[in-house]
């Protein structure tokens, strides 16, 4: 067998040990994400096994449509509400295939604050703002002036 650096070094029954605690300069493969697998059993058609991407992707691609239509705040707050949706499915749910980016923490608060922000913006849109937020609005004006 060839050693090619600590990590790959075998041991007596010729499986690979760590010889150090130290990451490898290179890695080689990456960890599937926690909750990564699939959504549904491996017999299952492909698109059946994504189910929770296929879903927000479906919402966040009717939100653009209605976005393009003319219908501004109205797509922008399904597209936020996708990424909100795809938080939670990827809290609740134990597997949720390629929903899954990096770890499940990581995962919930990113879909969460960017679908949260998205809406906030989306709510606090103008003319006609269906929610106004005065010290956002003083921040704002504030920047613009000077």
């Amino acid at each position: 067998m060839v050693v090619r650096d600590p990590i790959s070094a075998p041991d007596a029954e010729g499986r690979p040990r760590r010889a150090t605690r130290r990451f490898p300069l290179f890695t080689r493969d990456t960890a599937r994400p926690e909750g990564g697998g699939r959504a549904a059993p491996g017999d299952a058609p492909a698109p059946a096994r994504q189910w929770p991407m296929l879903a927000v992707l479906a919402v966040v691609g009717l939100g653009l449509l209605l976005t393009a239509l003319d219908a501004f705040r109205l797509g922008t707050l399904l597209v936020g509400a996708a990424l909100l949706t795809g938080a939670v499915l990827r809290w609740l749910l134990p597997g949720v295939g390629m929903l899954a980016v990096r770890s499940r923490f990581t995962d919930i608060v990113t879909y969460g604050l960017l679908g949260g922000t998205i809406v906030l913006l989306a709510l606090m849109a103008q003319p006609k703002p269906w929610l106004e937020i005065p010290f956002l609005g003083d921040v704002l004006h504030f920047t613009i002036r000077q």
